[in-house]
């Protein structure tokens, strides 16, 4: 893996060291541990999550070291003692994971990623986890909403400039996995092999002397099929100069400002008037699933998204949380008010009709699986054996797919925007 940013083991909570000191000095740092991550509900009243990150988190794992300069860091600030030190320099992480692949569906309590090994080796692993599975999980469930709701219109996502640079790649690459077409992000593109795309600026025709001179430039290097900004100025006397210039095979116009479904249905109107019946048209400024899903019965033919998706769309974290379960085979639980967790390692089965709709998730002890019914399946996978990432696990491409075919198996009320309860009932055996 390509290193993004600060070392994947610095990416540690000085709380987790502490406890991994303590653990060290008495003795129980050796115990065979099981930590589960999961989400005790859903943001904001949502009807199902979207695994992302999964793929991530698997590299950061295999990527977990601490070399000399952090050992050095730590030994400097005295957050650690020698003997916690000495071990740090040794880290490798030689657990197994099972959980959820990238692009399933998750409701509360779905048992999303398991992580096993001793105390040690896994209390450390997790702010890295719940980072990586918070921010992307986030991300991909309100691009999830978005793609649901633009109908199989092409949505591009554009929000490198409204979040962290370094967010924004690994944004990009789970709006992707939800369903986004492309990205204007191109160290995503680079790093992922997510398509990319982009228009020019405002700042571009104001470059220029005149609106026509900018386009003319536009057209001459891109061809006609490219995409012209049309509301610098005037938006009537845009679309004109825009045809004008590129003619009547010009590939598209996009419009950023304004009440953007009145403003589409006019400039389609006047395209066709100027005989550019094929010229498509793209909207952009402030967009959410709300908006898009406003814009359903309007001529646009796809949506440019960036502040909403990359944070969220109001749910920036998926709420998920890393809890001890199982302790040397003993299972263990938290039982603070409405923070309690349930004990013991798990899996879960997600039963469905004979037409492919979801009915409930059942999570049930790993080794009391219940029967399954003939649509039924079972959810985690192996992603993590003795410290090596499994092979042969599904790629980007996969989880796009593998999320496509599980928002098919939503009931409908599941697909509504408005606030309601889980798509599916999660139940505990």
């Amino acid at each position: 893996m390509e290193q993004i940013g600060p070392s994947t083991a610095l990416l540690t909570d000085h709380y987790e060291l502490t406890m991994l000191g303590s653990a060290l000095a008495d003795g129980s740092a050796d115990r065979e541990c099981v930590f589960e991550v999961f989400a005790r509900r859903l943001p904001g009243g949502r009807r199902y999550g979207v695994v992302a990150g999964t793929g991530r988190v698997l590299d950061a794992i295999a990527d977990f070291r601490f070399t000399d300069a952090e050992l050095t860091q730590l030994e400097q600030t005295a957050v650690v003692d020698s003997a916690t030190l000495s071990w740090l320099a040794d880290y490798r992480f030689s657990g197994d994971i099972d959980g959820y692949p990238e692009g399933e569906l998750y409701f509360p309590g779905s048992p999303v990623l398991t992580v096993r090994g001793t105390f040690a080796e896994a209390v450390l692993l997790e702010t890295v986890v719940l980072s990586i599975l918070n921010h992307d999980s986030a991300i991909a469930s309100a691009a999830a909403r978005m793609s649901a709701a633009a109908s199989g219109r092409p949505i591009i996502e554009m929000g490198g400039r409204r979040t962290h640079e370094l967010a924004a790649v690994a944004a990009a690459r789970a709006a992707y996995l939800a369903g986004f077409a492309t990205t204007s992000n191109l160290e995503a593109g680079r790093r992922y092999g997510i398509p990319t795309r982009g228009t020019t600026a405002h700042a571009y025709i104001l470059l220029h002397d005149s609106e026509e001179a900018a386009f003319r430039s536009q057209v001459a290097k891109a061809g006609p099929d490219t995409t012209l900004l049309v509301d610098t100025y005037d938006i009537t006397a845009g679309i004109d100069t825009a045809v004008r210039v590129a003619g009547p095979e010009l590939g598209a116009i996009r419009i950023d400002s304004g009440d953007v479904g009145v403003l589409a249905r006019k400039a389609r109107e006047q395209l066709d008037d100027l005989g550019a019946k094929d010229t498509r048209i793209m909207v952009s400024g402030d967009l959410d699933e709300h908006a898009i899903a406003a814009l359903r019965a309007e001529p646009v033919d796809a949506y440019g998204v960036g502040t909403s998706v990359v944070t969220g769309s109001g749910a920036p974290t998926a709420g998920m949380v890393y809890k001890l379960v199982d302790v040397d085979g003993r299972p263990v639980a938290k039982r603070s008010e409405d923070k309690a967790s349930r004990g013991g390692r798990k899996s879960a089965v997600r039963r469905h009709k004979a037409t492919g709709t979801a009915l409930e998730e059942v999570v049930h002890p790993v080794d009391a699986p219940p029967e399954l019914g003939e649509h039924d399946r079972t959810v985690p996978i192996p992603l993590m054996r003795a410290g090596k990432t499994v092979g042969g696990l599904p790629t980007l491409e996969d989880a796009r797919t593998r999320l496509r075919r599980g928002m098919v198996s939503l009931p409908w009320e599941g697909l509504k925007l408005s606030q309601g309860e889980p798509a599916i009932p999660t139940t505990f055996s």
